[in-house]
């Protein structure tokens, strides 16, 4: 294992955290969902740093799934980063034409493995991806991130009783846990107060972890594969690193204005 490099994945944190701010600036009026792409930036820029998309045949690549579709705006910012969507496609996001707005369009050869939209139908696919990549006898890893709310979803269930029925060890499930949706905070929605336990029933290796910890996260990405699928419960704080956004649900979808936009940017460390 490649020992993990802090310092590199530290800028490159504060890097998409100022360009989540720049997009989310640029949509004006249409908004963005920046509060739930904030808490994401850890989780992807630890994954993407380990993930295996660098292969002579497409088809043996690592895939990851964003279920959590809302989140399309950090997906956009990590896939700029690694080299798959240019600054100039990125700047056009939720701009009239554009092929980048809220909720990610499927196009393999960018990154985007998905066309995101209703909640718990990304996880259904990802694990029909698992066991379609298993029966070709492909040695990768399918990783799909999921959001708390999205886990009052009936058909989340039923996808994560499949995996382990299925035994997926090739599989691995990331709970973004910023325990907030779009009409308030979750335990007072629905409670999932025991959802390490819940995964846990279903048969999956879970483990539970600070969702904004780059050590945390790199050691779990790189120890989680077992003989069942795995669960990953990271907990995150909504808006992360905005004063002004955390923690707050008007932040779920909301307009930056440019004073709004300069507070933000001075506050990223």
């Amino acid at each position: 294992m490649v020992a993990c490099d802090k310092e590199r994945l530290i800028l490159d944190v504060s890097w998409m955290r100022k360009r989540i701010l720049r997009l989310s600036k640029n949509a004006g009026i249409n908004g963005s969902h920046v509060g739930g792409s904030l808490s994401m930036v850890e989780i992807l820029t630890v994954l993407y740093s380990i993930l295996k998309r660098d292969t002579s045949v497409l088809e043996e690549r690592d895939r990851f799934i964003l279920s959590k579709g809302h989140g399309a705006l950090a997906l956009y910012c990590i896939l700029e980063q690694k080299g798959l969507l240019s600054p100039e496609e990125t700047e056009t996001f939720e701009s009239n034409g554009t092929a980048f707005y809220a909720h990610a369009k499927r196009n393999v050869e960018k990154g985007l493995e998905f066309s995101g939209g209703s909640l718990s139908l990304g996880i259904s696919f990802a694990v029909g991806v698992a066991l379609a990549c298993r029966a070709k006898g492909i040695k990768n890893h399918i990783y799909v991130l999921v959001g708390d709310g999205e886990c009052d979803e009936g058909h989340l269930w039923e996808a994560v009783m499949s995996a382990a029925n299925f035994k997926l060890d090739n599989l691995t499930v990331i709970v973004d846990y910023n325990g907030l949706q779009s009409d308030g905070f979750t335990e007072n929605i629905m409670n999932l107060s025991s959802l390490a336990q819940k995964f846990k029933s279903f048969g999956f290796h879970t483990t539970e972890v600070d969702g904004h910890s780059i050590e945390q996260l790199y050691e779990v990405f790189n120890s989680a594969f077992s003989s069942s699928p795995c669960a990953i419960i990271a907990r995150t704080v909504k808006g992360k690193g905005v004063s002004f956004m955390e923690n707050e649900r008007m932040w779920h979808h909301g307009i930056l204005t440019d004073k709004l936009y300069e507070q933000a940017v001075s506050e990223i460390k």
